[in-house]
């Protein structure tokens, strides 16, 4: 059976979240989204994991909110010194029960309040807590969480590290996943050919319940339980793992390096030259991905291993909408398209699989355009910087000179 799959969101306990993001919204917009399997996300703060045990209905490993199926997960912030450096690496842990993620909870609060934030602060090493969740059941996934981040990811710019193993130490053999996250896509990590080993997985790491999904992932399983998503990963069996859908990664938030406050965005050619120093300001840049990615790629642009798990891409459909309709994502008449081809195509993954003329005689032969030039990469992109969303252009409406005055280049500093 054709399972999609959203492993990494968050809930209302998280900061900087919706308090839409409860179990019967969520039920509802993973229908809405076309979601078969969709994260908890959360379960080490004790208030959700006291509604998820109220809520939720234990089977086969998952768990059941009326017709909707919930994967226990939760995101933390491993937070350690190696040396005189401190790292902060993000990890999402991925349980086969709530009596398992209780018993993960017990031992992660004695090194942080996990009651702060469902995305709590651990100090503990990364190699710490793998250890400690192996102890306690073997069945566990972690994974490294957008891994490419400048911030807190295992390789990002800031604090990273340039292996899976320099930073999980001995319990690296436990580390099967990695997460693109938004600002990368398989592509750019099938360059690194140490990379090759580990299952590549895409999630929304959703902050509220209409981003969910925007990426995700694609089993086709002999039945819905967490042994079969288990393997699935862990194994990266291609007869179970189709494809991941994937953000452009122009469009996530730290594709380019730059500096927001000075509205600078540079390439990585361009930010080396400056020695990853503003040009305004002469703060040090925030290198973003496609610069680590360079860094520490070592084939060409383009390789394709013969182990890979493909992609496609998308975009989420209110934007798309957006663009089309030349009117703001939450708009009425957004809304009320978005409703149409939900109901005409039963979910917004489901739309991406529609011919051109069946979204046309939907919604009109422009909006079946722009989702049919969303499907074959037809698309120019302004991209991401320093925490500022990339654009994705559609129709051509960002002239060439816009596109390039929105970034800075080397001549404007010269």
């Amino acid at each position: 059976m054709r399972v999609v799959a959203d492993l990494h969101l968050h809930s209302k306990y998280s900061r900087a979240t919706s308090e839409g993001l409860n179990i019967p919204n969520m039920s509802k917009w993973s229908k809405i989204k076309g979601v078969d399997v969709l994260a908890t996300g959360d379960f080490t703060h004790p208030l959700w994991i006291k509604e998820l045990k109220e809520k939720l209905e234990a089977k086969d490993g998952l768990y059941c909110y009326e017709n909707s199926t919930f994967i226990l997960t939760s995101e933390v912030s491993n937070v350690f010194q190696v040396g005189a450096k401190t790292k902060k690496i993000h990890n999402l842990l991925i349980s086969p029960s709530l009596e398992v993620a209780e018993q993960i909870n017990e031992r992660l609060g004695k090194f942080g309040d996990l009651g702060s934030d469902g995305r709590p602060t651990l100090k503990m090493k990364a190699s710490e807590l793998v250890e400690t969740v192996m102890e306690i059941e073997k069945k566990c996934m972690i994974i490294a969480a957008h891994c490419w981040t400048p911030w807190f990811g295992v390789f990002g710019a800031n604090g990273g590290f340039n292996t899976i193993e320099e930073c999980y130490e001995d319990q690296a053999k436990h580390i099967h996943a990695l997460e693109t996250g938004l600002s990368s896509d398989p592509g750019m990590n099938w360059r690194l050919s140490s990379l090759d080993k580990y299952t590549l997985i895409s999630n929304s790491d959703s902050h509220s319940v209409k981003r969910m999904a925007r990426e995700a992932n694609v089993f086709d399983l002999k039945a819905l339980s967490y042994d079969e998503v288990y393997d699935a990963i862990i194994k990266k069996d291609k007869k179970k793992f189709k494809f991941t859908y994937e953000f452009f990664p122009e469009e996530g938030k730290y594709h380019y390096d730059g500096h927001r406050n000075c509205n600078v965005s540079l390439t990585p050619k361009e930010s080396r030259r400056y020695n990853k120093i503003c040009p305004v300001c002469r703060k040090k840049l925030t290198i973003g991905v496609l610069h680590r990615v360079e860094e520490l790629a070592d084939r060409e642009e383009g390789f394709v291993p013969e182990n890979n798990i493909p992609f496609r891409h998308i975009m989420p459909l209110d934007e798309i909408l957006g663009k089309a309709l030349g009117r703001g994502k939450d708009t009425k008449l957004v809304e009320l398209e978005y409703s149409r081809l939900i109901q005409a195509f039963g979910n917004e993954l489901s739309v991406f699989d529609a011919d051109l003329d069946s979204l046309a005689k939907v919604s009109g032969p422009r909006i079946g355009e722009a989702i049919s030039r969303v499907n074959k990469g037809q698309v120019k992109a302004i991209p991401g910087y320093d925490g500022v969303y990339g654009e994705i252009d559609l129709f051509g409406e960002i002239k060439e000179k816009e596109m390039k005055s929105s970034q800075s280049s080397l001549k404007d500093y010269s």
